[in-house]
């Protein structure tokens, strides 16, 4: 099989991005471990653990390993960027985590697609979304899918930086794409737009090159971290209740992203009554966000981006659910209810 055969097959399997890298050290994993050892992945273990060494080498995940099939999957909609939605009393959730979750839905394609190569092949193969200790932008990149942009966002020319990224290693040696170059230029919107300021220059401020320190930003602040938000940085949140879309909502490159009709895709929870949310039970939220990134965030979580939110949107009107959520069973849910009284007194 060919190098072109596999990515056609790819690109019938439904991938709008599709390229080869090659299954050998990953040219970005010395910066990876340095960014690592300088605390930036905040409380991110899963990045910082004896996994921070697997990302320098894709054999470690599979020996056999000699290409990469490196897929993007678009999952842009036609719906608003954050930036132009009116949130009175609503709050944000990323454009990512609008519909089920993105990890179920590649994977079975990626896995029928492997599958199938390796029945006509006999190759090895493993099949990888998200979660498995690879530098999947940095493969991405290899493999000619686009560059890594200011806001760490893999970007490409003609389509943008709406993708989730998918692989599958295999054992076959196939001819490799080619890395494009940068094309962020001397743009800084993403820099400029960030509300924490969490895209940081590598080295001595005015660098050409940026990194994300995790310690500040709203993705992490309302999905990874799981107890209480540093009290300065909660102003600067605003009302996003599950991660946050503005580095590429500002982006010059998404200006004409296309949208997908994928139905797997279409966006069920975009900017949700804040009101509504604070409601939820255990078991509404469950039921509210089953299969969903959301899931991450857990009840606790999400009632205190909830809070954080209420606080933030100067509505007086939220006193009242807050008042509920000061009175809730746990204490880090209390707490940011408590913040949230104060910032509406």
């Amino acid at each position: 099989m060919t190098a072109a055969e596999l990515m056609e097959m790819a690109r019938e399997s439904g991938f709008e991005l599709v390229g080869i890298a090659s299954a050998r050290d990953v040219p970005e994993s010395e910066h990876y471990l340095d960014w690592v050892s300088r605390g930036l992945a905040g409380e991110m273990k899963y990045l910082t653990d004896e996994r921070a060494q697997k990302r320098k080498d894709v054999r470690s995940l599979m020996p056999s390993a000699k290409s990469v099939l490196v897929v993007g999957k678009l999952y842009n909609t036609a719906e608003p960027y954050s930036m132009a939605v009116n949130l009175e009393g609503r709050g944000w959730i990323s454009r990512y985590a609008w519909t089920g979750d993105y990890h179920l839905t590649m994977k079975r394609s990626l896995t029928a697609l492997a599958e199938t190569v390796s029945a006509s092949t006999g190759c090895d193969y493993k099949v990888c979304v998200d979660t498995a200790p690879l530098l999947e932008r940095s493969l991405a990149k290899q493999a000619g899918l686009g560059w890594i942009g200011k806001n760490t966002c893999l970007i490409n020319q003609g389509q943008g930086s709406w993708f989730f990224l998918g692989e599958i290693l295999l054992s076959l040696e196939l001819e490799t794409g080619l890395a494009p170059p940068d094309r962020c230029g001397t743009c800084t919107r993403c820099v400029d737009a960030c509300p924490t300021k969490a895209i940081v220059p590598v080295g001595k401020p005015g660098a050409d090159r940026y990194e994300l320190d995790s310690r500040l930003c709203i993705s992490y602040f309302t999905i990874e971290l799981r107890g209480p938000i540093p009290e300065q940085m909660r102003p600067e949140i605003g009302q996003h209740l599950f991660g946050c879309d503005i580095c590429q909502d500002v982006c010059p490159w998404n200006r004409k992203a296309p949208v997908t009709a994928d139905p797997d895709f279409q966006p069920k929870h975009v900017a949700p009554d804040l009101a509504g949310m604070a409601a939820l039970s255990p078991e509404d939220f469950t039921q509210t966000f089953r299969d969903t990134p959301v899931e991450r965030t857990r009840h606790r979580g999400f009632l205190r981006n909830v809070a954080v939110a209420m606080g933030n949107s100067g509505n007086k009107e939220f006193a009242a659910p807050l008042r509920l959520l000061a009175a809730h069973q746990d204490e880090v849910v209390r707490e940011h209810a408590e913040w949230g009284l104060s910032r509406l007194a």
